[in-house]
């Protein structure tokens, strides 16, 4: 008699393939918006693997087009093409232009920029961006999202020693 065991049901934040950890700690994400990007047939199963960062990247709006800037996605091991894709070449993204009309005005104004927050595969396995509208937070900003931080854990802890 055979035994069969079902997986665990995936949550919906399991595609994510990786996050800009640091963004919300740098930067106050005002507003977001999910891209498509354009890739390569490699670059999709490095992506697949968990082969990319977002850490040094960022986005531009350049002739009404959105631009990935800094995205490192690794080399594919077992890729055969002779065209080998560079790690950190500018991507397209794919937005709608309503969507891109609508960020240019909030761009240009001093001190706001585009951070990709997250890439991840949609539930019909194609890959997204979630990019945002971000204002850069001054150090003392960033201390008192530390204290706040710091306050919540104490919090939880006193709430989970009373039970």
């Amino acid at each position: 008699m055979a035994v069969y065991f079902s997986m665990p049901k995936k949550k919906k934040d399991d595609a994510s393939i990786c996050r800009n950890r640091k963004a919300s700690f740098r930067f106050e994400l005002l507003e977001r918006v999910e891209c498509g990007i354009v890739l390569r047939g490699s670059e999709v199963k490095s992506l697949r693997e968990g082969q990319a960062t977002l850490e040094e990247a960022y986005a531009t709006i350049e002739n009404d087009e959105l631009w990935l800037i800094g995205m490192h996605i690794s080399p594919y091991a077992f890729d055969q093409s002779f065209e080998k894709s560079e790690p950190n070449r500018r991507r397209k993204l794919l937005a709608r232009a309503r969507e891109i009309r609508k960020l240019k005005p909030q761009v240009e104004q001093k001190g706001l920029t585009l951070i990709p927050v997250r890439a991840y595969f949609n539930e019909r396995g194609i890959a997204k961006i979630e990019i945002a509208v971000a204002r850069g937070k001054a150090h003392a900003d960033k201390r008192q999202a530390i204290r706040e931080r710091e306050h919540r854990r104490e919090m939880d802890r006193a709430i989970h020693r009373r039970r």
